[in-house]
């Protein structure tokens, strides 16, 4: 099974010391994820393939609690190639793999 979901959303840091940069998967995604997702041991990660401008990349989702939401973590040479940072809005297509 597969699924696709489109949004938009602000990148920011995971910390001020972090550099780490997420965008959050909107609540209602992120609920209907952990609908389709099977529950494995670990700590809820998703294998998703990423797309934020013309730049695509195989990633993981994590899930925050403090969110209540799915993070999806844009690297660096995400960033650089998109000419994107922290504070910006960006929109995101992702599409997971579910076995």
């Amino acid at each position: 099974m597969s699924e696709s979901y489109r949004f938009s959303g602000e990148l920011f840091l995971a910390a001020a010391q972090d550099p780490w940069v997420f965008v959050a998967v909107p609540s209602a995604e992120s609920d209907e994820i952990l609908e389709l997702v099977p529950r494995r041991p670990g700590f809820g990660s998703v294998r998703v393939m990423a797309k934020i401008g013309t730049t695509e990349w195989p990633t993981s989702l994590f899930p925050s609690k403090e969110l209540g939401a799915y993070l999806l973590p844009v690297k660096k040479a995400v960033r650089t190639k998109e000419k994107i940072g922290p504070g910006d809005t960006v929109k995101v297509a992702l599409h997971l793999e579910i076995d």
